[in-house]
């Protein structure tokens, strides 16, 4: 499952680039009966909702036309957890 992660990180990096948007990590994990594919993302200064969905825009139609895993699952894709 890691080099479909990778592969999945290295097709969504470049578009996510140009919106200045940096993929912090990747993980298929799966959580009571449902799997879940989290993408979590960062960008300086912070990431905001709006660019998280404008994010999942771009990686949507990437991860369908890749199409790698074959269980079902939910693309959760979160900004990066920022302390104090």
């Amino acid at each position: 499952m890691e080099d479909k992660l990778d592969i999945i990180k290295e097709k969504i990096k470049e578009p996510l680039g140009k919106l200045d948007i940096v993929v912090s990590d990747i993980k298929y994990h799966s959580e009571g009966k449902y799997n879940f594919l989290t993408i979590e993302l960062d960008k300086i200064n912070g990431i905001d909702l709006d660019e998280i969905v404008e994010a999942t825009n771009v990686i949507n139609p990437i991860i369908d036309e890749v199409d790698f895993i074959d269980d079902s699952y939910i693309l959760d894709v979160i900004s990066k957890e920022r302390g104090n």
